[in-house]
């Protein structure tokens, strides 16, 4: 339907209930068969129309999120098998997360722990002050074992990874073993090492074919004599000195080893670690934290990737066929509600923010079937927070207090009146927030102004 440059920019978008596939549904709706999507692409003409769809989308992102008053980060991330140049996650914070995310102490910079980079260490290799040993290290295979056993750091330690590049059953033969460097408390990225060229795609190498090629067992390896062997050093480990690496041999390990005397220096030193708290940020301002997220939003630069295979093509303003420059956008609507509630909760229940409750205000009448001045001080109240606006639940069961009282925590409606005789003899009910541990009594006549100060307060910006 789209032919000229002059209808462009479109913006196409379904909110829709989806099915996957998952082989272990888990979490409640938090990774389940069928959940709610919001999924949109955006077509532009040129790269510049795309940039300012994309930014228009993700601000749009932020302004929901925030409004939904959940903490989170939007980070920069792999595009993965979507493929475009550029993509960012909104991430929920939440120790159950099942992301990992760096962002800075002192920026605005975030990323999925995938891509966030580990700059090399800012001091320059230091000069060898050790000989090269062999170490006797009977039955110790990790770094952390062989740490402890010869008592050095384990910022002292190098750990070895073998892996076969991949290229494809079309690709000529040769050599396609590839030796990674880390050290011994870092984790290999895989994404990073597979971006490399020469190593990605790649597979792990099975023992069998490191006992053929390296003469040795996968828990003692190390780079020292292997000529001819690819090796990849991380940043951190080309910066070391006078460190621990396997010795190639069944029970034993290598200290004081030196790049370019021991060893050649490293043919390749790059980027392949995951991050680790403490690290400088890459935007130069501030160190690195590390916490835990739930993705519920992401956005794509597509580019041309899907508009070329498919010929969704456009005429521009000189009369030149090209194809259409795509974004693609998605928040996973229920993934949302489990998300703020992995976020919002204590022991007792539920702690909705105020945008997410299903009633704003509970009311709980103690004695409810029993005492009329209650029943009316709780109607009374239930109409004039109605009539104000505001969704409010009233509790009429004719149960005990505690059970009252469990089941809203349980349930966690943010704001909540208690209305006994004993208070409206006084003429006051007590009001409590979620959150609060004491509850605070409120004269009835100004209930309504004073519960609609809070949600001004639980109102305020939330910092992402």
């Amino acid at each position: 339907e789209i032919k000229s440059y002059r209808q462009l920019p479109v913006n196409l978008y379904q909110i829709q209930t989806k099915f996957r596939d998952e082989i272990r549904p888990r979490f409640g709706v938090m990774r389940a068969r069928e959940f709610t999507m919001k999924d949109a692409y955006s077509f532009d003409a040129g790269l510049d129309g795309l940039k300012k769809s994309y930014e228009a989308m993700y601000q749009a992102y932020t302004r929901i999120f925030t409004r939904l008053g959940l903490k989170f980060r939007a980070v920069a991330a792999d595009t993965g098998e979507i493929g475009g140049t550029g993509s960012h996650e909104f991430q929920v914070l939440a120790g159950s997360g099942e992301d990992s995310i760096a962002y800075s102490t002192a920026s605005d910079y975030a990323a999925n722990v995938e891509l966030a980079e580990a700059l090399a260490p800012a001091q320059a290799r230091g000069a060898a002050s050790q000989a090269m040993q062999k170490t006797a290290t009977p039955g110790k295979h990790t770094c952390e074992e062989v740490s402890e056993f010869l008592r050095i750091p384990i910022e002292k330690t190098v750990k070895t990874i073998v892996v076969m590049h991949d290229p494809g059953k079309d690709a000529p033969p040769g050599d396609r073993m590839v030796m990674l460097l880390l050290r011994g408390d870092h984790m290999l990225n895989e994404i990073k090492a597979a971006k490399i060229p020469g190593v990605g795609p790649f597979r792990f190498a099975t023992p069998a074919e490191i006992e053929a090629r390296l003469k040795g067992p996968p828990g003692s390896l190390g780079p020292v004599g292997h000529a001819g062997l690819r090796v990849i050093a991380d940043r951190t480990v080309a910066a070391m000195h006078d460190f621990c690496t396997g010795g190639n041999q069944e029970g034993f390990h290598l200290t004081g080893v030196n790049w370019g005397r021991d060893l050649p220096e490293p043919e390749t030193v790059a980027d392949i670690r995951n991050v680790v708290a403490g690290d400088a940020s890459p935007d130069g301002r501030g160190t690195l934290q590390v916490a835990r997220g739930i993705e519920v939003g992401h956005v794509f630069q597509l580019r041309t990737k899907y508009s070329e295979k498919m010929g969704v093509t456009y005429i521009d303003e000189k009369g030149e066929t090209k194809p259409m420059e795509m974004g693609c956008y998605g928040i996973g609507v229920t993934r949302v509600v489990a998300a703020a509630i992995e976020q919002n909760h204590d022991e007792r229940g539920i702690i909705w923010p105020d945008p997410m409750a299903p009633f704003t205000v509970a009311l709980i009448p103690m004695g409810y079937g029993r005492s009329e001045t209650v029943k009316a001080a709780a109607e009374q109240l239930y109409a004039q927070l109605s009539g104000a606006g505001v969704e409010v639940f009233l509790d009429d069961r004719d149960e005990r207090p505690g059970v009252l009282l469990a089941d809203q925590e349980l349930i966690g409606i943010p704001h909540r009146f208690v209305i006994g005789d004993r208070g409206l003899k006084e003429g006051v009910v007590e009001y409590q927030h979620r959150r609060d541990t004491a509850a605070t009594k409120v004269p009835l006549a100004e209930a309504v102004t004073f519960v609609q100060a809070r949600f001004e307060h639980a109102r305020a910006p939330v910092a992402h």
